[in-house]
């Protein structure tokens, strides 16, 4: 079969459950960071949302390093992919949340902690294409 190229499915496929257990565990890391700024320090829930967010993105991105895109020979510096990281999902997720906390806290009355989680389900999908067409590819 020579001239065919091979499905990436099944790589792409097992690479997206790799990005979500590690997006997993950067929401219940983001939720504390979340809970810990809002409660604790008593921020505004827009500042407390942003702060969590970049939380969650470094803790992401060692993570996404070291176990998602893992296999892949980097063409480009660790610094580089940390900053398309933090300009792909980075801007995605605390552009994303800050909007949507805004909409679903601000106008619709909705609970912080609920309404963070629907923002960190909607920023998933568009975050793991920028990671795995740009950031890591």
């Amino acid at each position: 079969m020579t001239g065919m190229t091979a499905n990436p499915f099944p790589g792409r496929f097992v690479r997206w459950w790799k990005f979500n257990f590690v997006g997993a565990i950067g929401i219940a890391v983001q939720f504390v960071a979340l809970l810990v700024m809002k409660s604790v320090f008593h921020l505004n829930y827009l500042a407390a949302t942003a702060l969590a967010v970049e939380i969650a993105v470094l803790h992401n991105f060692i993570w996404h390093e070291r176990f998602t895109w893992a296999d892949r020979s980097p063409r480009k510096s660790m610094f580089t992919r940390l900053v398309r990281f933090h300009l792909g999902n980075g801007a995605v997720s605390i552009l994303g949340n800050l909007a949507l906390m805004k909409v679903l806290v601000g106008l619709g009355h909705v609970h912080y902690l609920v309404a963070n989680a629907i923002a960190i389900a909607l920023c998933s999908f568009a975050n793991f294409l920028v990671s795995d067409e740009w950031v890591f590819g």
